[in-house]
């Protein structure tokens, strides 16, 4: 259990203070690591949300009159107290979705870099000047959107909450949070640590399920919507989204590649196999190279060095620091997972190591898998083709150039490639035939603070972690003055 009491709001937090949600509806979030209860939350409905959007419009008007500046003081000051706090937030999460309390420590650093690198872009929020010779000026300038909505996923539960209120907040708007239903405690906890540095209504956090996210995205007095989340949450989205034509901005899934040429360093492949698929937190998430595409002169060295590689992840307790592999986030992904491992033993994958539950008797009541992967995989096998979001990795051998790039581009997601070789123009020419948002070359699973993050196909629109980021937070205006004199 945890090593401190879950937070004490566990309601709905809207213009400032603590409410009881307006249905009386509370549902039980529990740790993944143990399928034991660890409190109540609210469950915020559709009129809550109306209650959260009016609260948010007038906190809206009292901060787009602040300074940018001083909001981006005040991000700062939010980021040290993320970083003051960052065990206990991340004891919260190794808790309630089960990853690593180690792991988590690590997301709440990277929050507060994030609150910090915006807090110092609030000055480059820039228009432009268009000249329209002696008897004009022509600018354009821009402003907040409004009330800018974010739903979370849940496998890195405080890291999106205060990470992705930083560019919203920068540019002026008011923000409502509906924390991942699976794991909404750090997100509350928030809340009880900084509400007193913004004004009220500025920032809501409304825990609950599909009705609290489909009434944001459908909301007239939401102004811009964001998700993280699955491909089939991001559609949903667009369309409760499309009926106000409001802006959208999808991080979505992926399935996505890493791909080794026949002069690569099997043992640098090896070790980037077994990183770019996240097996830390079991493979939940979008970014893990999940699809291992290795060239056949150098497939069977790689093979043999992945069990090696993987003896470094072993299941164990999230809230244990030792840990170096947490739970799955609930009982429904983890039988979706085991249905996906057996599915690729059906359909004649190689089982390189694991795809079993631990026999660890400390681990009986959580939601655990080993670390899996599966060699000699097709391109038409399940575990090829949809996304698992789970430590279930598929390793492929390849020999001609031009059909494994069709393969890699294949599958509908694009949101990430990882491309191993030594050769200048092999890497430079695959990287611009990857279908997908963000590649690395002799490099894998890192985040850059600075370069646009996010998704091509349906892994996703627009782009995160950047000025880019920020700028989508705005609304352009066009300002036309005369400068002619009468007469």
């Amino acid at each position: 259990m945890l090593d401190k009491p879950a937070p004490t709001g566990r309601s709905l937090y809207i213009g400032g203070s603590w409410r009881h949600p307006l249905s009386g509806r509370y549902a039980p979030t529990l740790n993944p690591g143990t399928n034991e209860v660890i409190c109540d939350v609210a469950e915020a409905s559709a009129a809550d949300i109306d209650v959260a959007v009016a609260a948010a419009r007038t906190g809206f008007r009292t901060w787009r009159q602040v300074p940018p500046l001083e909001r981006g003081r005040i991000l700062k000051a939010i980021a040290m107290v993320v970083r003051e706090n960052a065990r206990e937030l991340a004891a919260l999460d190794a808790a309630n979705c089960g990853n690593p309390m180690r792991e988590m420590v690590g997301d709440a650093a990277i929050a507060a870099a994030q609150l910090d690198f915006f807090g110092g872009l609030v000055t480059e929020m820039k228009g432009d000047t268009i000249p329209m010779g002696p008897d004009a000026i022509n600018l354009t300038v821009r402003q907040p959107l409004g009330v800018v909505a974010r739903i979370l996923a849940f496998n890195h539960p405080f890291m999106f909450c205060a990470g992705k209120m930083a560019a919203p907040l920068a540019a002026g708007n008011a923000v409502i949070i509906k924390p991942p239903e699976q794991a909404p405690l750090s997100s509350l906890r928030l809340a009880e640590l900084i509400g007193g540095l913004l004004p009220e209504g500025v920032l809501s956090i409304v825990p609950g399920g599909r009705e609290a996210g489909a009434a944001l995205a459908s909301h007239p007095g939401i102004d811009k919507v964001a998700l993280i989340g699955s491909v089939q949450a991001g559609r949903a989205v667009m369309k409760a989204a499309s009926d106000t034509i409001k802006p959208v901005l999808l991080e979505l899934g992926g399935k996505n590649a890493l791909i080794a040429f026949a002069d690569a360093d099997p043992e640098r492949v090896a070790a980037a196999v077994v990183a770019g698929m996240n097996f830390t937190w079991c493979g939940q998430s979008c970014g893990s190279t999940s699809r291992a595409f290795i060239h056949r002169d150098i497939y069977e060295a790689v093979l043999s060095r992945l069990p090696q590689k993987l003896s470094g992840f072993v299941p164990g307790i999230p809230t244990d620091e030792a840990t170096t592999m947490g739970a799955i986030v609930s009982a429904a992904q983890h039988a979706r997972i085991l249905d996906f491992i057996a599915s690729a033993t059906a359909e004649g994958a190689r089982l390189v190591c694991g795809g079993r539950v631990p026999d660890d008797p400390r681990l009986a009541g959580g939601f655990y898998i080993e670390p899996t992967i599966f060699a000699d995989v097709t391109p038409q096998m399940r575990i090829a083709r949809e996304e698992i979001f789970g430590p279930v990795l598929s390793v492929m051998p390849w020999s001609d150039e031009a059909q494994m790039l069709e393969t890699v581009n294949s599958v509908e997601y694009g949101l990430t490639c990882s491309i191993w070789t030594n050769d200048l123009v092999k890497a430079h020419r695959t990287a611009l035939a990857a279908e997908a948002g963000f590649v690395w070359v002799n490099e894998v699973a890192k985040h850059f603070l600075g370069t646009p993050f996010g998704g091509w196909k349906q892994s996703g629109i627009g782009r995160e972690e950047c000025l880019g980021e920020l700028i989508a937070f705005t609304q352009e205006k066009n300002i036309h003055v005369s400068l002619k004199l009468p007469g």
